[in-house]
């Protein structure tokens, strides 16, 4: 997996987090926040490898999905750049974007 693919699933998750069960969460945190193999998180669950990337997998797949419904993340980087404006009017239509969108 590219380092690009990765910061992006960890920025999703903090954002979808709560809409994750609690073990889809475990696993993806040992995976991308913590980088356990594949294997370690199997063996620290006594689960196999691929129930770990399955559980993964879907976790990202969910990610995905909630991103392309409430777009929660690519509005906040949008309002976090227009922040970064010094023009005010400029400011005023990426704000307003947003709201509409």
């Amino acid at each position: 997996m590219e380092i690009r693919d990765r910061e992006k699933y960890i920025e999703l998750y903090d954002v979808y987090k709560s809409l994750l069960t609690d073990k889809k969460k475990e696993y993806f945190e040992e995976y991308y926040l913590f980088d356990y193999s594949l294997q370690e998180i199997a063996d620290n669950h006594n689960v196999s490898r691929n129930a770990c990337f399955d559980a993964i997998k879907k976790s990202c797949d969910a990610l995905d999905k909630y991103e392309d419904k409430l777009h929660i993340l690519s509005k906040n980087k949008a309002l976090e750049n227009a922040l970064k404006c010094d023009d005010l009017d400029e400011v005023k239509q990426i704000i307003n974007k947003i709201i509409e969108e």
